[in-house]
């Protein structure tokens, strides 16, 4: 297996079956990661997974392939995504008539409702149901919700924001792109973020047994593989090429945070080459 090649591990057999019982589907690096860190997470006695990387990285096909590992291997895992988090567009209205008009945009720290899914990581390990939102995001809001059945051995919670650092101090907050300097030109905006940060969503990193970063190699790969995600959805849902660079725009100052701070700081580190194959990989210590 390429992926523990790199990583400086031998698989197990049972790695290595769990791996081909996952057959075709999805990319042939994550089937082998998933494998390869389910058996990692078995052995460690692991519960509760945060998944951490740009727009675009995989997380969301990672963790469903980490749900099918899970079943091969007789463990019980359910993955969570922090976009079916975000709060209604009505309440990111609010929000911006209350605090500042960029938070009627979703995704940024600030725009999900981190109380609801921090109820939902604590409660999946327990028995019984688990209503989570299921967010749509071609119309830009809540559309129902999904049970989930306790209890899970494995609960996973990808998002891109997830085990994101708030500013040091030495980082400034002087404007870095457009948007920031026409649509935040006082920083309330980015104060307001990087205090959510500091609160409710360092609260729920600090909840994780264990932190995955999907590196990508730099923002403009992440604007790139962004507007390759607008193919799969509705012609007259997709954004434009202008549309994707202004909504990651409101990504940017944390991404690069990000980029800089977690290759350092989490405990599982996927380094992503420009063609999205997986290029290097570091495992959590023993």
């Amino acid at each position: 297996m390429r992926i523990a090649a790199l990583a400086g591990v031998a698989p197990s057999a049972a790695t290595r079956a769990c791996y081909e019982s996952l057959g075709t589907d999805g990319p042939d690096d994550y089937r082998q990661l998933a494998a390869l860190l389910v058996d990692e997470w078995r052995r460690r006695g692991i519960a509760k997974v945060g998944i951490s990387g740009g727009q675009g990285t995989g997380k969301s096909t990672l963790s469903r392939l980490i749900v099918a590992a899970g079943a091969v291997r007789g463990i019980r895992a359910q993955a969570l995504s922090i976009d079916d988090f975000y709060r209604t567009r009505a309440e990111r209205h609010r929000l911006a008539e209350d605090v500042h008009p960029l938070l009627a945009t979703r995704g940024p720290p600030g725009t999900h409702d981190i109380d609801a899914a921090r109820h939902a990581l604590d409660t999946l390990p327990a028995p019984g149901d688990v209503v989570v939102p299921r967010f749509d995001k071609g119309i830009d809001d809540r559309a129902g919700h999904t049970v989930l059945h306790g209890p899970a051995d494995l609960v996973v919670l990808e998002g891109w924001c997830v085990g994101a650092p708030p500013a040091d101090a030495a980082e400034s907050f002087a404007p870095i792109n457009a948007l920031e300097r026409n649509d935040d030109a006082d920083g309330r905006w980015r104060r307001h973020v990087d205090a959510a940060l500091r609160g409710a969503y360092a609260d729920l990193n600090d909840a994780f047994d264990t932190l995955v970063f999907l590196q990508a190699p730099s923002l403009d790969a992440v604007r790139r593989w962004r507007l390759q995600q607008e193919t799969e959805r509705r012609p007259e849902q997709r954004l434009t090429a202008w549309q994707v660079d202004r909504f990651v725009a409101h990504y940017e100052r944390v991404t690069q945070r990000m980029l800089a701070v977690l290759p350092a700081a989490a405990d599982t580190v996927v380094e992503l080459g420009e063609d999205h194959r997986i290029v290097s990989l570091r495992l959590s210590p023993p």
